[in-house]
């Protein structure tokens, strides 16, 4: 009886790539065509948490996904660790996601109450996705 080789692991370098991509842009979208619109959305609390205004919060996480998901792709013996760094990135992130839906402030693609709370509802697979496909 052959058995055929999994395609897990296939599967999962290609979920990786993808998830890293999606980093590398959504950060370049914060650090350029989207920063004015992303600023809009950051919470007044999180300046005051941070110590800093509202658009460092957005050029320093937009900086963070850009090396997360270059490390993704970059540091393969890594990618475990990277990989919780990610998810743990996606639940940081989460409250200021959620004060966007809940304010219902725009942001680049994010212009409607169903989008920005189909976001909310993706955070968590955002999270999964980071963990599931660095094993």
């Amino acid at each position: 009886m052959s058995r055929r080789p999994s395609r897990t692991p296939a599967v999962r370098l290609a979920a990786r790539i993808a998830l890293a991509a999606l980093l590398v842009v959504a950060g370049l979208s914060h650090l350029t065509w989207g920063r004015r619109g992303y600023r809009i959305v950051v919470p007044d609390w999180a300046t005051g948490l941070l110590h800093t205004d509202k658009d460092t919060i957005v050029v320093a996480s937009g900086v963070v996904e850009v090396m997360l998901g270059t490390a993704l792709v970059a540091l393969p013996k890594d990618r475990g660790m990277i990989g919780a760094a990610i998810a743990a990135f996606f639940v940081a992130v989460f409250p200021g996601n959620l004060h966007q839906w809940q304010t219902g402030r725009s942001a680049p693609m994010l212009d409607t109450d169903r989008k920005r709370f189909v976001r909310l509802l993706l955070q968590p697979l955002l999270v999964v996705w980071a963990l599931w496909s660095v094993q």
